[in-house]
């Protein structure tokens, strides 16, 4: 057998079945019922263990509506999270809220006793993120984030290989990606407002970025930020769907840093939803014994057009080894949903943690911070009590 094929073989996926008691029903509220609701309930609609109860949603009618699409009866509504957290019996919620309010309706479910499975990002800030891991903490429940990327068999080789050992001692890499015309205006102006989205580009692709590489190499704790955001697109009347659009526009469409992470290692970042090129460039783990290159790609969509490589020398060569990609398709959505319902129904732990995600968050937050600053600024995270 060749080198190139024991290195392969190292990657070989295993696939996980699930041991819960699926005769076990469990109850689920919606909180919101926004587009990435749809694909929340179809998940729900799959699985013969779950029962979706009620809803919740801040636009009268909407939550009536969302239901008479998805051709579902008897499902109760509420005109927001805390009425239906009150007078329902719930196990579970899902929160596909806007930004802004993931902290509120989170930290008000666990608080009633209710697990909850958060879409991303997490919050806004890092003290949001603060406060909601120390409600998980206080109400013993399980809180998982929804990074479904982390599902992708392709991308899961990522973080095989780097815990393979085989690129040696990591100690800087490159991470980003965007579209050179992506502001997701077609869903309404939720993602663009400051008051509800709070965060722009960062918060809808930037930390699926950041989730890519931080979770292959182990979550080292971030240590400083030198940040940088604009909203030269967003604000421009040239580039917007509409000229209103440019007006209400608050967050950035831009974002860049240079982050020192613990182990010494370097992590430069780009998140774009809009710029003059297609790609700020692909992502790449550099470590001491070889060099992992990640198609751009693999950021804002799935990883399934062009393979990784592994740059590497043998016996003195410097070769590189592709990694075919794997053909066979998932749902990684439905595998997210599914993963946390078996995390409820057996008492955890959490698929994807909030200890991993907090970093994920303190970055960005840090970023933000960094770039009104106009310096490097540390990166302090407070203890979770």
């Amino acid at each position: 057998m060749t080198d190139t094929q024991d290195i392969l073989n190292q990657f070989k996926t295993v696939h996980k079945e699930s041991k819960v008691d699926l005769t076990k029903k469990i109850k689920v509220g919606i909180i919101g019922t926004g587009w990435i609701a749809n694909a929340h309930v179809k998940c729900y609609k799959q699985m013969k263990d779950v029962e979706i109860t009620a809803a919740a949603d801040l636009i009268p009618g909407k939550a009536d509506e969302f239901f008479r699409q998805q051709g579902m009866e008897g499902i109760r509504t509420y005109p927001d999270h805390k009425s239906m957290l009150e007078n329902e019996q719930l196990d579970a919620v899902s929160v596909c809220t806007y930004n802004s309010t993931h902290a509120v309706c989170t930290i008000d479910a666990l608080e009633k006793g209710i697990n909850v499975l958060l879409e991303k990002p997490m919050c806004v800030t890092l003290n949001e993120a603060v406060e909601i891991c120390k409600a998980e903490r206080r109400s013993g429940k399980v809180l998982s984030i929804g990074f479904q990327p982390r599902y992708d068999l392709n991308k899961q080789m990522i973080r095989k290989i780097v815990q393979s050992g085989e690129l040696g001692k990591i100690y800087y890499i490159q991470t980003g990606g965007g579209r050179r015309r992506g502001i997701p205006t077609p869903f309404g102006t939720t993602f663009i407002e400051q008051k509800t989205a709070g965060i722009g580009a960062m918060g809808d692709i930037g930390c699926y970025s950041l989730d890519l590489v931080l979770h292959a190499i182990g979550y080292p704790k971030p240590l400083t930020v030198t940040g940088y955001t604009s909203d030269y697109f967003g604000r421009s009347k040239k580039y917007a769907n509409k000229p209103e659009y440019a007006e209400i526009f608050g967050v950035e469409d831009f974002a860049a840093a240079f982050v020192r992470l613990e182990g010494g290692i370097i992590l430069d970042f780009r998140i774009a939803w809009a710029m003059h090129i297609d790609t700020p460039g692909d992502t790449i783990i550099m470590g001491t014994e070889g060099a992992l290159r990640i198609p751009s790609e693999a950021v804002v969509g799935s990883l399934d057009s062009e393979p990784l490589k592994v740059y590497h020398d043998i016996a003195g060569v410097q070769v590189e080894t592709v990694i075919p990609l794997k053909t066979e398709k998932s749902n990684i959505i439905f595998m997210k949903v599914r993963d946390f319902v078996d995390a409820v129904k057996s008492g955890g732990p959490a698929p994807i943690p909030t200890s991993e995600i907090l970093y994920n968050q303190a970055i960005i937050d840090g970023i933000i911070k960094s770039a009104k600053a106009g310096h490097e600024l540390e990166i302090t995270i407070p203890e979770i009590e």
